[in-house]
């Protein structure tokens, strides 16, 4: 493949690049917009403002922003209605969704505003690259944060069940894209429905593969180093040797400041941080193998939108190709690029 769309979907952006294998890399087009669940979330606020019901449309995506907005909307006493699919954005169980007061339906009743739901929006991206006589590309790699289908289940849990699920299997690098996602990750597959043959990662991996694009990085992976994802919504750190992931945590970053993110961090890598702590904190777990180091050498690597959360701690920003926003893109470009066969992805 000489031609990719690498789509990072986070929750607050989402970042694109067009990736060409000739074309030097500052010359690519790249745009950082608003995320489909911050758009949706305007749109159903706004309907709200006139007083108009709302009808959701489409595909099961990313909620959080989006499921705040319709909670606002049925309390101000304004309805809404939902298609079954793009009802599962709001909860795995249809009951949860009737009882929030959303009612599942079809069809748009006639005066609802109808607000479509999806993670892609191709044609939104098509339209606009054609305006600069660019073609959307035929090959997509794209980033969700996919909780998993948990209906009745601590959906925290079952999302750091997958990340257990990839340590006891081996934890290598290789394995964290796929063209085939598992069937209980249902947001990666509402989007491999729309795009077959499509890529996918979650976004804190392809920050994880971003950040090894930085040669200084990169350079201290095989002595052992954690890496810090700092997203808008979940913050994310693994330990990594080699090509091997030993260790993740994962938490909220609303719950997070400087100064629990310092020791969080500094107890994950000694291997003092207890699963149920990070729980109980409203966060999603930590788990480490066996054969996890209990300190690394040099300061922990840092990338994500929220990285002024570790500033002062002395932390090493990593900036692959020198941008610091696009690391999940070009994450995603790499593995891409191995899921291809292709021997050293590296861009450096």
């Amino acid at each position: 493949m000489d031609y990719l769309l690498a789509l990072d979907v986070g929750g607050g952006t989402r970042d694109l690049l067009l990736w060409q294998r000739d074309q030097t890399i500052e010359n690519a087009v790249k745009m950082v917009l608003p995320s489909p669940t911050r758009v949706a979330a305007a749109r159903i606020r706004r309907a709200g403002a006139s007083g108009r019901p709302v009808f959701l449309s489409g595909w099961l995506m990313g909620g959080g922003m989006v499921s705040r907005a319709v909670q606002e909307h049925l309390a101000a006493g304004h309805q809404v209605w939902a298609t079954p699919s793009a009802a599962a954005t709001l909860h795995d169980d249809p009951a949860r969704v009737q009882a929030m007061g959303v009612a599942i339906v079809e069809s748009a009743p006639a005066d609802a505003v109808v607000i479509p739901f999806g993670d892609l929006d191709l044609d939104s991206l098509a339209g606009a690259l054609a305006r600069f006589d660019l073609e959307l590309p035929a090959q997509l790699a794209v980033a969700v944060c996919d909780h998993g289908y948990s209906p009745g289940f601590s959906n925290r849990k079952f999302r750091f069940g997958q990340w257990r699920s990839f340590l006891d299997s081996g934890g290598r690098l290789s394995d964290l894209i796929t063209d085939d996602p598992a069937e209980h990750l249902t947001r990666m597959r509402a989007i491999a429905d729309q795009a077959p043959g499509v890529l996918l990662m979650d976004t804190a991996a392809a920050a994880l593969w971003g950040a090894l694009q930085d040669p200084t990085v990169a350079a201290r992976a095989e002595q052992g180093i954690c890496v810090v994802n700092a997203g808008n919504m979940h913050t994310v750190g693994f330990l990594l040797q080699g090509e091997r992931v030993l260790g993740v945590y994962e938490h909220h970053t609303r719950r997070l400041d400087t100064a629990r993110l310092a020791d969080h961090i500094a107890r994950f890598i000694s291997g003092d941080l207890a699963d149920q702590e990070v729980f109980d904190d409203n966060g999603h777990g930590c788990a480490r193998l066996a054969e996890a180091p209990r300190e690394v050498a040099g300061p922990v690597v840092l990338t994500g939108p929220r990285r002024r959360l570790a500033q002062g701690l002395g932390w090493q920003t990593a900036v692959p190709l020198g941008d610091v926003m696009l690391s999940g893109c070009f994450g995603l470009v790499a593995a891409a690029r191995v899921a291809w066969g292709e021997a050293d992805p590296r861009w450096f």
